[in-house]
């Protein structure tokens, strides 16, 4: 029934770009960005990576001269891989104290000392077979054998120095056993970002170019997440948490979106997203292709994964991203 007074509906609001700033919902910051490197043992290398253009591998002392730029802009903080000249079926160089991982936290800490690292902990880049685990005579991943590798991993690299331990392996139960070694080595104030919704996703693959990881028989599928899957997230984020988890991560993040909204909503825990190798080749080439704008695009995929709940961002582009920013 009409009352007589006439219908006012909302509209969108206009504004300035002076305006803009001050209505804007999501905002980006660098501090909240997390730039991964690729390490090699060696001197003044820098390998370009052919399948990730403007990325590389690099050896320790370069590395100490790239970190420069990332404090200068502000960026909160590093991943690690270790690319070790020696791979065997337990992966041994993973945690040796003299390790590629091992020397390079000392030499960071050495000159960068406040600047936060975060190591990745898996077998995959370290394994002859190139799996995140033990495997049998099979083939098959044993899961809490390798349990028992983590978590010596993980203690070798909090020794060192680093500051973030964080599992991508996808072992059932392997933040427990963590936590609990690192509690028993007197590693009470060091936090595990877990890897905890990891999808088996083709966006890996120019990551297992630069770090050399390829399995060399199977795939990953059965201890990685189907991408068709969401209710898994779930869980797979639950049991870590109750395991001890301090972040739990979304691995790829462009195209999961939905998955980091739905566990920030679950559990408004610290949430970190990894834009992973394939999806910042994705935009290089494209880029390189004249089809869009690198720098638009860079901004406005940051400012999805933040609109969609990531507190933390891990991403080759952040670099780019805090430069882009200012």
């Amino acid at each position: 029934m009409n009352s007589g007074y006439p219908i006012v509906r909302p509209r969108r609001m206009r504004s300035s770009l002076k305006l803009s700033g001050l209505i804007k919902e999501t905002t980006l910051d660098p501090s909240k960005f997390i730039m991964p490197y690729f390490v090699i043992h060696g001197n003044s290398l820098k390998e370009p990576i052919m399948t990730m253009p403007d990325q590389f591998r690099y050896s320790i002392d370069k590395l100490l001269e790239e970190l420069k730029s990332v404090i200068d802009m502000g960026i909160g903080g590093i991943l690690l891989f270790g690319i070790p000249k020696h791979k065997d079926e337990l992966g041994s160089e993973s945690y040796s104290p003299d390790g590629i991982i091992q020397q390079t936290l000392r030499a960071i800490k050495d000159v960068y000392s406040d600047l936060l690292v975060v190591t990745d902990v898996c077998l995959c880049d370290y394994t002859s077979h190139g799996h995140c685990g033990i495997v049998d005579e099979n083939g098959y991943v044993k899961n809490d054998e390798t349990l028992e590798y983590l978590a010596k991993i993980a203690v070798s690299y909090a020794k060192a120095g680093a500051d973030i331990i964080a599992p991508s392996d996808m072992m059932d139960g392997r933040v427990k056993k963590i936590r609990e070694s690192l509690d028993d080595e007197g590693l009470v104030n060091t936090p595990i970002m877990a890897y905890s919704s990891k999808y088996a996703s083709c966006f890996y693959e120019p990551f297992r170019d630069a770090a050399d990881c390829l399995p060399k028989f199977g795939n990953r599928k059965s201890y990685q997440m189907d991408f068709s899957n969401s209710d898994e997230a779930i869980l797979e984020v639950g049991l870590d948490l109750d395991e001890g988890a301090d972040i739990v991560m979304v691995k790829p993040a462009l195209s999961y979106l939905d998955i980091i909204y739905k566990l920030k909503q679950t559990f408004k825990r610290p949430l970190a997203v990894y834009n992973v190798s394939g999806e910042y080749s994705m935009i290089k080439a494209a880029s390189k292709l004249g089809y869009l704008k690198e720098d638009a695009a860079v901004i406005e995929m940051f400012t999805s994964f933040k609109r969609a709940g990531a507190d933390i961002i891990i991403s080759y582009y952040s670099l780019h991203a805090a430069k882009i920013l200012g």
